[in-house]
């Protein structure tokens, strides 16, 4: 029972880190997405209007 529940386990980190990497390479192939440079105190749009142009 524990040889199954640690090859579950196993699969489970091995998918898992994968995900991760799979999702850290996009990132940092496109880092224009990452973040916004307007985003000074971190919360988001909130805080901003619109200009009136």
């Amino acid at each position: 029972m524990f040889i199954a529940g640690f090859i579950i386990f196993v699969i489970y980190v091995y998918f898992l880190i994968t995900i991760v990497r799979k999702q850290q390479r996009k990132k940092l192939l496109n880092p224009s997405d990452s973040f916004d440079t307007n985003d000074l105190d971190g919360i988001g749009n909130q805080g901003r209007f619109p200009s009136k142009n």
